[in-house]
């Protein structure tokens, strides 16, 4: 996630919207009825097989419980499903075959069978403009900032870059995809036009993957609208002789928006998003973001640990096929190993419903940073220390990179691209991670034959140790350790 250079909003902050109050009760999330017509929840259902065959069987159950099927996962045998029942997750978990079932979220849906539900699978495609985006946003309050020109920014020199890549390099950058699953990219941004593919783009913002032309732009309506923008810039923007350079210039972008229309990255979103990804070859899998509504899942909520089944799943699918997946360690300046306080979740609930206090252990993951084999990255200033803001942990970082300060102005934020042709300077470890996925697609170019697990452990091989007695990528808990993993990632 980002934040705005200071004296502004951050980024961070997201507009929910939501349609009733939702009651939350110990065991899950329970739908408000009421008025002339009944609500919904939105559940994930994760069969014991991760298969078509799990997903036949899921589908049987779930209507078998009166609920309704929405979008089939087939590749890793989940379901989307939605169900007025107050009980329903725990009606199907209690069958045979059924491995986890929760609501993914705590606002409800209209009844689906009625019309168009809200943000919902079976929704209508999302709105697909050939307007660019920035011309229909004209209010952003983010700080905008001068067009760098094609200089080497202070944030690419920290990662050891110092200039555009060599004529090879650059060709070999052009056989490498790198999925931004985020808010939607403006892909009509002149730094971003030749890097992003059409035809690996699309929209998952409704958990439905949308491949119709522009439907991955980003909603102009939507606060954090620009944030996949900015992101996609740091990695590949390429625009020889002016504008942003990425840090992979020539890669190719595979745009895939999540962000729904209630502001939100659910998990069925966040599930469509990898999977497309993943089956458009995705070399690199950049996740500058967190899942809603809750900021950590535990294991013991049944919701909670449905979703992180789902995503997982999803997950592994795309780690299983070679992609390197990479996410932001996120803004909060906590300890991810250890105790700490959660008083921002659900993020969906009711204007003036005030969020419960939860005192968290590790066992509660951020995600999709907190699942095995993600490159978790924390975010450095430019003096090279951890950022204030930026969340660490022993075992939880796998890599730091600079995410810069959002109260030094935009000369120590991250300039990036913004919608509209524009430019804008944000800070936090989604620049960070933005900038380790440019790292491993140029490694991928270079090793083209290097993939998957094998790629992140030549990322962690290569990265400079800070705050370790010595360049050794097998000591993890060495001192400087829990805040930069491995070190800071290298591109030399």
């Amino acid at each position: 996630m980002a934040r705005v250079a200071k004296g502004l909003r951050s980024a961070t902050a997201r507009c929910a919207v939501v349609l009733a109050l939702v009651t939350l009760l110990l065991g899950g999330a329970v739908p408000y009825v009421g008025g002339t017509g009944r609500l919904y929840l939105a559940y994930l259902v994760v069969a014991d097989r991760a298969d078509a065959a799990g997903v036949t069987a899921a589908d049987q159950v779930i209507r078998a419980e009166q609920g309704m099927v929405g979008q089939e996962y087939p590749q890793i045998g989940v379901v989307l499903a939605y169900a007025s029942a107050a009980d329903f997750g725990a009606r199907v978990r209690a069958h045979p075959g059924i491995v986890a079932a929760g609501a993914s979220r705590t606002a409800p849906v209209p009844d689906p069978s009625a019309g168009r539900p809200y943000g919902g699978a079976q929704a209508q495609p999302a709105a697909v403009t050939s307007q660019r985006s920035g011309d229909l946003a004209p209010g952003d309050d983010v700080p905008l900032a001068a067009d760098p020109q094609g200089r080497t920014q202070w944030n690419q020199q920290m990662v050891g870059e110092s200039g555009p890549p060599s004529g090879q390099e650059a060709g070999a950058l052009k056989n490498v995809v790198v999925a931004v699953l985020d808010s939607g990219v403006d892909d009509t941004h002149p730094d971003l036009r030749a890097a992003v593919d059409p035809t690996r783009s699309a929209s998952c913002a409704s958990g439905t993957p949308d491949p119709r032309m522009g439907a991955w732009r980003p909603d102009p309506n939507l606060g954090e609208s620009g944030h996949g923008t900015h992101v996609s810039g740091i990695i590949a923007a390429d625009r020889p002789g002016t504008g942003v350079v990425g840090v992979a210039p020539g890669a190719r972008i595979a745009a895939v928006r999540l962000l729904g229309e209630a502001g939100q990255y659910y998990g069925e979103n966040i599930v469509c998003g990898f999977l497309w990804a993943a089956d458009h070859g995705a070399s690199v899998i950049n996740d500058s973001y967190f899942a809603d509504p809750w900021k950590y899942n535990c294991p013991e909520n049944p919701d909670q640990a449905a979703v992180v089944a789902a995503v997982g799943r999803a997950v592994k699918y795309a780690q299983d096929k070679g992609a390197v997946v990479v996410a932001s360690a996120g803004n909060d300046g906590q300890d991810l190993a250890g105790p700490r306080i959660d008083d921002r979740s659900p993020n969906d609930r009711a204007d003036g419903v005030n969020a419960p206090v939860r005192h968290l252990g590790a066992e509660c993951i951020r995600l999709p940073g907190g699942l095995p084999g993600v490159v978790n990255v924390s975010a450095l200033v430019a003096d090279g220390s951890l950022a204030s803001y930026s969340n660490w942990g022993s075992g939880q970082i796998a890599l730091a990179a600079p995410g810069g300060d959002p109260d030094g102005g935009v000369a120590q934020a991250v300039v990036s691209d913004w919608p509209g042709d524009r430019y804008a300077a944000l800070a936090g470890t989604s620049m960070a991670a933005a900038t380790v996925s440019g790292v491993a697609a140029v490694e991928a170019a270079r090793h083209p034959d290097v993939r998957g697990a094998a790629l992140v452990h030549l990322l962690e091989q290569q990265a400079v140790p800070l705050g370790c007695p010595a360049r050794d990528p097998g000591k993890k808990d060495c001192p400087g350790g829990a805040y930069y993993g491995y070190g800071l990632a290298d591109v030399r």
